[in-house]
């Protein structure tokens, strides 16, 4: 009897071990990484800003976790790691794929108080739009949508015990991390801002410069996430750290009240989607961001031009590139904004025929002025102050995740006893129609200001199916840049046949109607392409460091994985895969 017993325990353990086995089971695809290829895995890649967040991401897949639970685990670390742009007190969008193809894509962009109104930026004397006032200190601030929105996100999706993925993050925030020379010259950038907005003993304020190696700890912010892992979201909107951010706002003029806080609610949306050469399947973000619809509309309108043929970055594809953006973002100022608020002509906008018709002004010989361009009718660059990661599982669960602050460390306000900055999303609202905000982009009626209302945004956190299946995953910072450089990185690989590094690192153009100007990277465009431009009539041209700094996923012919981080622009964007 006991000899039976023992077989049959032998046969259980064994069903389990292989039914543990295959539960786990690893691709086994040939792996044969190309020079300029980025990083190659067969089983799950993490692509982020930080090479800390990165690490945690893949940590959570290696332990049986999906691509959602690797995106709660991301952003909180995210929040510690990258205090600029990775945020507890701003926004950001979810654009997914599952492995068995449902799509869809979640908007927790911040929301105007319920305090704020329509001309709360205009000097009512002189009529002047007092612009600085919605950059910097507390009215800049709106309601914080990041923790309401992982929250969602996990309760939907997740695999793993949120405790698991937060706890990473409080440990980086409890026992500090080692800052990098870009982390330091973000420091030392923001001093005196700091110093207008804060006491003087905020963390981030230093009288010596902040240095490479200098080690950042952050014990309130990690008692806020010790909040929100045992509360989950009442641990932020309700509770100890609601009344800090209250505190905060009473302390320097702010609006957000303890309503605002408690009845914030992420709203999951219809992904925008759109075919490109026939085989490519666009899926990205719908409004409050503008960058699903024009992303679609540039690459519909792209659909009647041979870039392949034309080359790379040559006058004649640089110059139909720009006349497809000054189109397409003449739309946005005129059409689009918070779907909850604003009837967007989402379907005019992205028909076939519409688009057709909106570009048959193009001319190959003649650039056009944006003056003469008008949105259609129904029948100045600021910095890199947003992050986005990329993430693909052993399954195929996709995540395209984009949040930001807006300007870098937000409004610069750090909510005093709970660590995290406010955003300074008000400057994304049009404050006063024909009025640039900080990234240069003209608004009218579509994006004002109103209670409760989300701000139009240019956040385009991208997906794409290849014949029905998972090719790319993909998105950027960059303010206003950020839906051409996605643009370009998507032609770059399609038309071009670049791998996904090869294009990531591809310099990149933008234009955006007005103004009437073509931005480029340093060495983008040599002397003759320029000269042929102008001879185009295209006349005004500004040249930048940098545009976009592009984290993004490739499925490979062999079904594995090329991560691409954007090395050869400023920050510390690492890509990691198993």
């Amino acid at each position: 009897m006991n000899k039976l017993k023992s077989i049959l325990l032998l046969f259980t353990l064994a069903l389990c071990q292989c039914k543990e086995s295959n539960d786990t089971q690893l691709k086994t695809v040939s792996l044969n990484k190309q020079e300029n290829e980025g990083v190659v895995a067969a089983n799950g890649m993490v692509v982020t800003a930080h090479p800390i967040a990165t690490k945690i991401g893949l940590d959570v897949l290696k332990k049986g976790g999906n691509a959602f639970d690797a995106a709660v685990a991301v952003k909180y670390a995210l929040a510690v790691v990258l205090p600029k742009a990775g945020n507890l007190g701003g926004g950001g969008y979810m654009v997914y794929r599952t492995a068995d193809g449902k799509k869809g894509a979640l908007d927790f962009r911040e929301t105007a108080p319920a305090l704020a109104s329509r001309d709360m930026f205009i000097d009512s004397i002189n009529k002047t739009v007092m612009n600085d006032k919605a950059l910097l200190g507390h009215l800049a601030a709106c309601t914080p949508g990041t923790v309401d929105g992982m929250d969602k996100i996990h309760k939907k999706f997740c695999a793993l015990p949120f405790k698991d993925l937060i706890q990473p993050a409080i440990d980086v925030a409890n026992q500090g991390f080692s800052i990098s020379e870009y982390d330091a010259w973000t420091f030392n950038r923001a001093q005196k801002e700091f110093k207008e907005v804060n006491d003087s003993l905020m963390i981030f304020i230093k009288n010596q410069p902040w240095e490479n190696g200098d080690t950042i700890y952050q014990k309130d912010l990690g008692k806020t996430l010790e909040r929100i892992k045992e509360l989950g979201r009442d641990g932020f909107y309700k509770g100890e750290t609601a009344q800090y951010i209250i505190d905060e706002m009473k302390s320097g003029g702010g609006i957000i009240t303890k309503e605002d806080l408690e009845n914030y609610s992420a709203v999951w949306r219809k992904p925008i989607e759109g075919v490109y050469r026939d085989s490519f399947n666009i899926i990205s973000m719908p409004p409050s961001s503008s960058g699903g619809i024009i992303l679609v509309q540039q690459l519909k309108g792209s659909n009647a031009y041979d870039f392949k043929e034309m080359g790379h970055n040559t006058p004649e594809t640089v110059h139909i590139m720009t006349e497809l953006q000054r189109r397409a973002f003449a739309d946005r100022a005129e059409h689009m904004g918070d779907l909850d608020f604003h009837d967007v002509p989402v379907e005019m906008l992205l028909d076939d025929e519409y688009i057709t018709n909106r570009n048959a002004s193009i001319q190959l010989d003649k650039a056009s002025l944006s003056t003469d361009i008008k949105a259609g009718k129904v029948d100045k660059i600021e910095s890199l102050e947003t992050t986005h990661f990329s993430i693909v599982d052993k399954d195929g669960n996709a995540v395209s995740i984009t949040t930001t602050l807006v300007g870098y460390f937000g409004c610069k306000v750090l909510v005093d006893g709970a660590g995290f900055f406010l955003n300074n999303e008000m400057n994304n609202f049009s404050l006063k129609p024909g009025f640039p905000n900080i990234f240069g982009l003209v608004g009218g009626d579509a994006n004002a200001i109103e209670p409760g209302k989300r701000m139009l945004s240019s956040m385009s956190p991208t997906i794409i199916e290849k014949n029905g299946e998972l090719f790319m995953v993909l998105g950027t910072p960059g303010g206003s840049t950020i839906i051409n450089v996605i643009y370009q990185n998507i032609v770059n690989v399609i038309d071009h046949g670049m791998t996904m590094q090869e294009a990531v690192d591809a310099k990149k153009h933008h234009s955006q109607w007005l103004p009437d100007m073509i931005v480029v990277e340093e060495g983008t465009l040599d002397s003759l392409t320029l000269d042929k431009l102008k001879k185009l009539g295209h006349t005004s041209f500004r040249e930048v460091e940098q545009l976009g700094r592009t984290e993004a996923i490739l499925v490979r012919e062999d079904g594995s994985y090329e991560g691409a981080a954007d090395n050869k622009r400023t920050g510390d964007a690492t890509a990691l895969g198993y």
